[in-house]
């Protein structure tokens, strides 16, 4: 509420999930006979209620359902994608890389940390190690006092889950929210903002595919966490551009034309 206390619109939410294991594997089917987009979607409802508007798009769709009319209107975007990333057309990851910039926020889950538009981001191989053998996954709280983790356990146990380890090859991470430990003694950076531009970024890592881990009590309170804190309280969207200003005047930059013209 605002202090003229009329409602907040609801955070426009865009759930994008790459829909291909639920297609062609019937144990995902079976733990998500919606698709995994559709029970991530689910939970941020279950969580923010009328607070946040929710949808949800796919790989498939025409242009991977992530026009620039829909952009154009999400606040949020939240990213599952593991075994098509090269399918994701680069002309749509720049596209959604602009709006990151410009303001959007964006959740990356995941394998998504091996996606186009999050290595982008990134600038490194976002590479890992892993293992996929019913490992048993603690999520320990690293920052009490993020809003992420409010209300999340300290720790909380994904009881089966495949195991991601260091090193991570991203960059130092604005927060370290969470930390992941399992049971070959592995340490993992599971939770983590970034910002560039003017968007934020959170990366969580807990949800492979094999495991019902977007039924998680937890795991769902901690999505629409992020979602929350990752909607910008910019009023207009805008990528940082550069300006040339005139001394003494603060507000009126003028378009760069080129190196040689000034």
């Amino acid at each position: 509420m605002n202090g003229n206390t009329t409602p907040e619109p609801p955070i426009d939410v865009v759930v994008w999930g790459e829909n291909r294991h639920e297609q062609v594997q019937q144990k995902v089917r079976d733990i998500y006979p919606d698709g995994m987009h559709a029970t991530i979607k689910e939970g941020i409802e279950e969580n923010l209620g009328a607070r946040a508007r929710v949808r949800t798009v796919t790989l498939d769709d025409p242009e991977h359902g992530l026009t620039e009319e829909l952009l154009a209107g999400t606040d949020v975007l939240v990213w599952w994608g593991h075994a098509a990333h090269g399918e994701v057309a680069d002309e749509i990851v720049e596209r959604v890389h602009r709006h990151v910039l410009a303001g959007m926020g964006l959740l990356v889950l995941h394998s998504g940390h091996w996606s186009k538009i999050f290595t982008k981001l990134m600038g490194t191989t976002c590479t890992l190690r892993w293992r996929s053998k019913d490992d048993r996954e603690l999520v320990w709280t690293v920052d009490p006092t993020h809003p992420i983790a409010r209300g999340i356990p300290h720790p909380f146990v994904i009881p089966a889950q495949e195991m991601y380890g260091e090193q991570f090859d991203v960059p130092a991470p604005d927060e370290l929210v969470f930390l992941s430990t399992f049971t070959g003694g592995e340490v993992f950076r599971s939770g983590m903002t970034y910002r560039r531009g003017h968007g934020r970024i959170f990366y969580f890592s807990p949800g492979d595919q094999d495991y019902p881990v977007y039924h998680q009590e937890e795991v769902r309170k901690v999505i629409s966490n992020g979602v929350e804190w990752a909607k910008s309280l910019r009023t207009e969207r805008e990528t940082p551009t550069l300006l040339r200003y005139d001394a003494e005047d603060f507000y009126n930059g003028h378009g760069y034309e080129g190196a040689m013209e000034n």
